[in-house]
């Protein structure tokens, strides 16, 4: 589920007519003392983050005087929820309040149908008043039952004077669930306040990730659930996972605390359920990931690739660890040659383990360590009979060989005929907002070299007279880019190393090499 921010919520509920409380965000403690200020001189302070009990937390203030307030923000715009920073608080107008009541509209999954949540005494610890909570059917066309909740609320000792209006909040609540295609939307608490007002003092709202795509004006950047907001490595990771259909690549940032001792690794998984079996072995091990990522479904060498270069942008990682199920039905050799380009570019000096278990596990564990095998790091590969457990065990064996010496992010290493005239030069597009470059050292390509570059070529090349020449239409030499990346791989560990894939990471890499 993808979410939006408190403040992005109650602007949606404003936009419909529901009142929200006077105020505005604030990125710096100087904005947080003018907002204060132009309240009357107290407010409401709350941070802007995906998390439950701001309050508990500290994530929640009350100035009294714009010096206050500009005291609170420079405390709280210094906080980290999970190690993400937090970056914008709310200062908000105090309402005098009367009532407090907890509307939340979800989706029950198992009736396929929208339900509403209702409690007549809302705020903190609602959870803890399970017994208060009613729970009503929606109707996906018409919307709440008016009828119902005008009748709980006769039952309540909440003034009438507030009905209407609360039966108007509610409905135009879940009127906008509905609009913007919401998993759920909570507003807790919905108050009734002195001055007669109904005010939605919070809202939490979140959207169905396939639905995403069909709302642009919300601008969610990453239609998936997180707990912060997209990193600029998780902004990556989501621009090729929507550039390239080919299996999945899920990237997710996890807290660290980068404290020394802590030994960070990266962690690169390929199906759900191993990757998770996978994690806890690597855990066991005294290991803390950086990141959970997920490359499976069958996904091409590129986007593999791809997913070892950010993950690798991390800084500090003691190593490299990559485990699935084991029984996935996807070519474990796609994986294989992802990897190694990654690992070659970057010259990997931090030890890796993979698991590379699946359909051509033999042949995609020779393909890694060979190709691997001359760089300043062990690169070591198992298959799907190697339980986790033991991976992750050879993996804390390399590790501590290592001396714990830590992982520092670096530019490509690109050979020097990139860009040269003297070069074979095509376009290759795994996406139509991801592209590069295949460059082929024409000068270095006597017989014996062109044959192994045609040989290894998957059908792209063909010898013209002793050197490499594109053997099929540009255009659909744009989609090979799988094997494009096995040629370089393969003619690298046979001692021809005179192709290279130019496919420069949106977000990560500036412009392609042969742009420069």
């Amino acid at each position: 589920m993808a979410r939006l921010h408190e403040y992005q919520g109650k602007g949606l509920l404003a936009e419909r007519g529901v009142a929200i409380p006077r105020g505005k965000t604030a990125s710096t403690p100087a904005e947080a003392e003018a907002i204060t200020a132009s309240l009357g001189g107290a407010a409401v302070m709350k941070i802007q983050a995906w998390t439950t009990s701001r309050k508990a937390q500290g994530g929640v203030t009350f100035p009294d005087s714009p010096a206050s307030a500009r005291a609170d923000a420079e405390r709280l715009l210094k906080m980290k929820i999970g190690q993400f920073p937090v970056e914008q608080a709310i200062v908000e107008e105090r309402l005098p309040i009367v009532d407090e009541l907890f509307v939340s509209m979800s989706i029950d999954d198992a009736a396929r149908a929208p339900v509403l949540l209702l409690s007549l005494t809302g705020g903190s610890g609602v959870e803890e008043r399970a017994g208060q909570v009613h729970r009503l059917p929606v109707d996906p066309d018409d919307g709440v039952d008016a009828a119902e909740v005008q009748r709980l609320l006769g039952a309540s000792p909440i003034d009438p004077k507030y009905h209407e209006g609360l039966l108007d909040a509610i409905d135009k609540a879940v009127r906008l669930a509905r609009e913007v295609e919401a998993r759920s939307l909570e507003i807790n608490p919905l108050v009734t306040t002195e001055d007669g007002r109904v005010v939605a003092a919070d809202c939490r709202l979140t959207i169905d990730d396939y639905a995403v795509f069909r709302h642009p004006e919300l601008g969610i950047e990453i239609a998936r659930e997180l707990d912060h907001p997209p990193t600029p490595l998780e902004r990556a990771a989501y621009r090729i996972e929507q550039a390239d259909h080919r299996g999945t690549f899920y990237f997710a940032k996890l807290p660290t605390t980068g404290e020394a001792g802590e030994r960070a690794i990266g962690f690169h998984g390929a199906g759900g359920g191993g990757s998770m079996m996978s994690m806890d072995a690597v855990v066991h091990a005294g290991f803390t990931p950086a990141n959970f990522t997920d490359t499976s479904g069958n996904p091409s060498s590129a986007k593999v690739y791809a997913a070892a270069r950010i993950i690798l942008q991390q800084e500090g990682l003691v190593g490299y660890f990559g485990s699935g199920s084991g029984v996935a039905s996807q070519e474990q050799h796609h994986s294989a040659y992802g990897l190694a380009k990654a690992f070659r570019e970057l010259n990997l000096d931090i030890p890796a383990v993979i698991r590379l278990g699946g359909n051509s596990e033999d042949r995609a564990v020779a393909i890694l360590e060979s190709a691997c095998a001359d760089l300043p790091a062990t690169v070591v590969g198992f298959r799907k009979d190697d339980p986790p457990a033991r991976c992750a065990e050879r993996f804390r064996e390399l590790v501590d060989a290592n001396s714990g010496n830590a992982w520092s992010p670096r530019e490509r290493a690109v050979p020097a005929f990139v860009g040269s005239p003297g070069a074979l030069s095509f376009d290759i597009g795994p996406g139509e907002h991801w592209k590069g470059h295949v460059w082929i050292d024409l000068e270095r390509c006597d017989a014996a070299t062109t044959a192994k570059v045609v040989e290894r070529g998957g059908g792209v090349l063909r010898d013209a007279g002793g050197r490499p020449a594109l053997a099929i239409d540009p255009e659909e030499a744009m989609k090979k880019d799988s094997e494009m990346i096995a040629c370089e791989i393969e003619c690298a560990m046979a001692g021809a190393p005179v192709v290279y894939v130019d496919l420069p990471i949106p977000g990560v890499d500036h412009v392609s090499w042969g742009e420069r």
